[in-house]
């Protein structure tokens, strides 16, 4: 079974897809802007892959006269990459640029730090305000 053309048609399209899907495809070179920020874009990879093929008598002869029969064969793939979203790291923080955009959604990802961080400096004067007033009674 190792001499059968169909392992060759298979060897051979593996090393092919490896080439082309690698790592980089899906998180691509960073890019640095001038204000010293890295823009790191990120896909979605999607792909393919198919192949056959087969032996098959020629008119006339039968299988007990040729010991290998002719082989039919091919194979195929396929690959679709879209970029999803752009990493930005800089400025001592890291954000997520997603291509589709929800600015609504967007922006309060975005504040929702900074709200959690209010809210809970006004919960604490809060407690710090009515704990001094309890002991001004």
């Amino acid at each position: 079974m190792a001499d059968n053309p169909i392992n060759s048609l298979m060897d051979t399209t593996m090393v092919n897809l490896k080439q082309m899907v690698d790592v980089n495809t899906i998180v691509g070179d960073p890019v640095e802007s001038p204000d010293g920020s890295v823009i790191i874009p990120i896909s979605r990879v999607s792909f393919g892959f198919v192949a056959g093929g087969g032996e098959y008598e020629s008119k006339g002869e039968k299988m007990e006269e040729k010991t290998s029969l002719p082989f039919a064969g091919g194979s195929g793939a396929g690959i679709s990459v879209n970029p999803v979203a752009f990493m930005v790291v800089g400025q001592g923080q890291i954000r997520l640029l997603p291509i589709t955009q929800n600015p609504m959604l967007d922006r309060f990802l975005d504040i929702t730090p900074q709200l959690l961080d209010r809210l809970q400096t006004l919960i604490e004067n809060i407690k710090k305000n009515n704990h001094e007033g309890k002991e001004l009674k």
